[in-house]
């Protein structure tokens, strides 16, 4: 498995915000290993979710934020019209690289969130319907913003994963040290 940016909480609240993402961010990371490609792709249930769409997601919308938190553009801008393409791996996207994509924006998320000023410091929010006309959020609401996104997901990735193969959470957490649960 890809390794990953390690941020560990020192006493200090961006270092707490950083590993609480950062253990939500595992979570996904776990729910596919082990997987075929073709496992990872599957949709077990009624829903359009995979675990590769669910990883290619959070790791586009976490980039997207930090870009935007930046003044930056998203790297892919998605509306009504391609926005069922951030749940699925198109072309030459693999589950691999996906995981290392997404480790290159964990470690941007880092460094961002270390190097701001305040956590009270603001950026506007997209001028999407569904946000409030000229609104901003603060560094802090990004960081809380992302950990509720990423561990929305990690729940849905762990009902995935437990329906393609049994596997709970507890077990992928051994496997990954290389232990055993039970």
């Amino acid at each position: 498995m890809v390794t990953h940016v390690r941020a560990e909480a020192q006493g200090d609240e961006r270092g707490a915000l950083l590993s609480f993402l950062e253990e939500q961010r595992g979570g996904i990371r776990r729910a596919l290993l082990g997987l075929t490609p073709e496992q990872a792709a599957s949709r077990p249930s009624a829903s359009e979710l995979s675990l590769s769409g669910l990883l290619k997601h959070v790791a586009e919308v976490e980039q997207a934020w930090i870009a935007r938190a930046k003044g930056e553009p998203p790297a892919v801008r998605r509306d009504e019209s391609n926005w069922h393409e951030c749940f699925r791996l198109l072309g030459d996207e693999t589950v691999e690289s996906q995981l290392g994509y997404w480790e290159k924006v964990a470690a941007e998320t880092e460094a961002f969130i270390r190097s701001v000023p305040s956590l009270d410091d603001t950026f506007p929010l997209p001028n999407d319907p569904w946000f409030p006309p000229d609104g901003r959020v603060s560094m802090r609401w990004l960081m809380l913003h992302l950990i509720r996104e990423t561990a929305r997901h990690a729940g849905h990735a762990d009902i995935i994963r437990e329906s393609l193969d049994g596997k709970t959470a507890f077990e992928l957490v051994a496997a990954e040290r290389g232990t055993s649960w039970g």
